[in-house]
């Protein structure tokens, strides 16, 4: 029920009911649309790329490190935490495949850059070494 509905059922409540019955059915629409619109999920705002950009520089203390997992990040998803790919729908700062890999790193993948940061930081240390190491191979492939 939409607030405008639950004000509808307000005024048609005044209508046809009794002083004490409206009070009760004006308590009942309002609890029922407070209810429905804390039920209700919140948008989370995406962070900008500077944002973005800005959690990595502080996640990731070595100068040349953070130099190569920027590069990566600026071509995978122009530094667009909700970046998605169309054809293999992968997803994110770091393009997870599935984006969905990255709630091991927190429930917020989808729109918090520090976990997708903590998550790539997490796949290119275990599978190249680090992140100048998945850029070289990033350089070789165009993927990595």
């Amino acid at each position: 029920m939409s607030p405008v509905s639950a004000v509808s059922a307000v005024s048609l409540a005044r209508r046809i009911a009794s002083p004490k019955q409206a009070v009760a059915s004006a308590a009942l629409a309002a609890a029922t649309a407070g209810a429905l619109l804390a039920a209700a999920p919140a948008q989370a705002a995406s962070a900008s790329p500077a944002d973005a950009r800005a959690v990595a520089q502080k996640m990731i203390a070595d100068k040349a490190q953070y130099q190569c997992f920027d590069r990566i990040v600026d071509h995978e998803s122009d530094w667009k935490v909700d970046a998605t790919n169309a054809s293999s729908g992968a997803y994110g700062l770091v393009q997870a495949l599935p984006g969905t890999k990255m709630a091991s790193a927190g429930t917020d993948w989808k729109t918090n850059p520090a976990t997708q940061i903590e998550w790539g930081l997490d796949y290119m240390n275990d599978r190249y070494g680090s992140p100048c190491d998945a850029w070289k191979f990033w350089q070789a492939n165009n993927w990595y």
